[in-house]
């Protein structure tokens, strides 16, 4: 697939992003990196991310931010509508990377580092 744009968000320093973005540069790929710690997560593109992927997805229950979170807190979150002010006020919540895939015929989202999949796309 051709893609008119590539959109890489997430933090600079995680290593997760730094691998995707190695790898897209190895691949000759440019696109646009959106630093949540300095340009913050776009409503709009969370909407959307919780419409096409889930929640579930979107929400990075591994890291050192979902462990900062009370229990209370952790057992609150049940779907989209209670995860989204969690991630707004804290973008670091998001699993990182996440990935706009702009094509003439729209747009796709991948979350995380999946080399094999963005190879067969």
């Amino acid at each position: 697939m051709k893609y008119t744009a590539i959109t890489v968000y997430g933090i600079p320093n995680c290593d997760t992003v730094k691998k995707a973005r190695t790898w897209l540069n190895d691949q000759g790929y440019d696109y646009v990196f959106h630093d949540f710690k300095k340009q913050g997560l776009p409503d709009k593109a969370l909407s959307i991310w919780l419409n096409e992927a889930g929640w579930e997805k979107v929400l990075n229950r591994k890291g050192t931010s979902w462990r900062k979170l009370t229990p209370q807190e952790q057992v609150s979150i049940t779907n989209s509508d209670t995860a989204r002010p969690f991630l707004m006020a804290n973008p670091s919540l998001v699993k990182r990377p996440v990935i706009e895939w702009h094509a003439a015929n729209g747009v796709e989202i991948t979350i995380g580092f999946q080399p094999d999949a963005w190879l067969a796309r």
